[in-house]
């Protein structure tokens, strides 16, 4: 099973506007390189970084860290900058 992987409006655009996408990934790291792969303008939304929210646990660094196969709900948000 592929988890659906939802976005913030600020990043739809670099998706060619959706909402939300299929992706089979079984850790971050390999789901930033192929939204990269599938999508070049996320690249720099990567790269600018992004969190990642894995069924209500936020991931902001950690690219290793495992999707679940029956992970529930996959969100990507821009992260926010603190001062």
């Amino acid at each position: 099973m592929m988890p659906r992987i939802s976005l913030t409006s600020s990043l739809r655009d670099a998706v060619d506007g959706a909402e939300s996408i299929e992706l089979h990934a079984e850790t971050i790291g390999e789901m930033f390189a192929k939204l990269a792969e599938r999508y070049p303008r996320m690249a720099d939304r990567i790269d600018a970084g992004i969190a990642v929210d894995i069924d209500g646990q936020i991931y902001r660094d950690d690219w290793n860290a495992k999707i679940p196969a029956d992970a529930a709900e996959v969100f990507l948000l821009p992260r926010i900058q603190g001062g």
